[in-house]
């Protein structure tokens, strides 16, 4: 019975959202015999961002290493589009701090697990640096303030919330065109001091090497959600593309794009500089994705939805004459 009512309800869900595209000779009729979701790419690595798709409605996808959380994403509605039918979809990042070789991806309703999906991790190394810091910049960021603060929290509140808008599905551009690159995506720095004293952290983004006044490219179609001064990333931008797909840009000379505006895929948003923490003129370049960082460069080479792909993989698919 219980599985009954299951497809039943798949079956409502897709005659209500599925369309059914008409050519001359033939049309498709899309259909689910159970539910299915899909995972892309199968085995990610550390700092990859990766896309669930599920057929049926959920809530959200967690990330469990040695049985504890370590990520997770709200999954949001995909509306049906040019004869491709809905479904639900959520983008997790695969913390770059990972270094076991097995995950499981929980799939949670409103009323609890739908699937627990073992994953196995593909191994990933990555570089190391020494940043030598002057005693300004030493200052600038070993010193605290109520501004740095306040900025800080307003942009855990711009990371930590979820919309329903999706303004970008294809691959990202890239927001420059020098191809020199200062720092990698998940660097492992450490931070020296003018005091002598020393402390390490993790590059969340991609550095690229230009002159003043470069021109930076909005990666993809999205949401203004910021385009300030702060005080340690300088003139910064950020924009949503999806809910929990953000990109940052930092460091700016010149901003161009304004609170509220939808910027398209390559237009102009800023220029590049060497405002806030910055020891020369540079775009740092970052992603995340419901919070997480991850290496905005995978999406450069495959799309955020590969709607072709996913519905492969979720429905059933069917030509009839008409």
């Amino acid at each position: 019975m219980k599985r009954l009512i299951i497809l039943l309800t798949i079956g409502l869900t897709l005659a209500s959202c599925a369309t059914q595209p008409v050519t001359s000779e033939e049309k498709a009729l899309y259909f689910a015999a159970e539910n299915r979701y899909t995972i892309i790419p199968e085995s990610p690595a550390p700092g990859e961002p990766v896309t669930i798709a599920v057929n049926t409605k959920v809530k959200e996808a967690l990330l469990f290493v040695n049985g504890k959380q370590a990520a997770k994403s709200s999954f949001f509605f995909v509306p049906d589009d040019k004869g491709i039918p809905c479904y639900f979809a959520a983008v997790l990042a695969i913390p770059s701090t990972i270094t076991a070789r097995n995950a499981v991806i929980r799939i949670d309703t409103d009323d609890g697990v739908l699937y627990e999906v073992p994953v196995n991790l593909t191994p990933r190394e990555f570089r190391s640096e020494t940043l030598q810091l002057t005693p300004s910049l030493t200052n600038l960021v070993t010193t605290s303030n109520e501004q740095t603060k306040a900025e800080s929290a307003r942009l855990w509140q711009i990371l930590t919330t979820t919309g329903d808008k999706i303004y970008h599905i294809d691959n990202f551009v890239l927001p420059i065109t020098s191809t020199r690159r200062t720092s990698q995506f998940g660097t492992r720095r450490i931070n020296q001091y003018s005091d002598g004293r020393s402390t390490t952290s993790i590059h969340a983004g991609v550095d690229f090497g230009a002159p003043t006044g470069t021109d930076i490219f909005a990666c993809g179609r999205g949401y203004v959600v910021l385009a300030r001064m702060r005080v340690i990333t300088g003139n910064s931008v950020i924009i949503e593309h999806a809910p929990g797909v953000y990109s940052i840009y930092y460091h700016l000379d010149t901003i161009i794009a304004q609170e509220g505006d939808i910027a398209e895929a390559g237009e102009i948003i800023g220029k590049v500089g060497s405002t806030g923490f910055s020891t020369g003129p540079h775009l740092h370049w970052e992603l995340r994705v419901s919070t997480e960082n991850t290496d905005p460069d995978i999406f450069v080479a495959r799309p955020i939805l590969d709607k072709e792909l996913i519905i492969s993989k979720l429905f059933v698919i069917r030509r009839i004459a008409n």
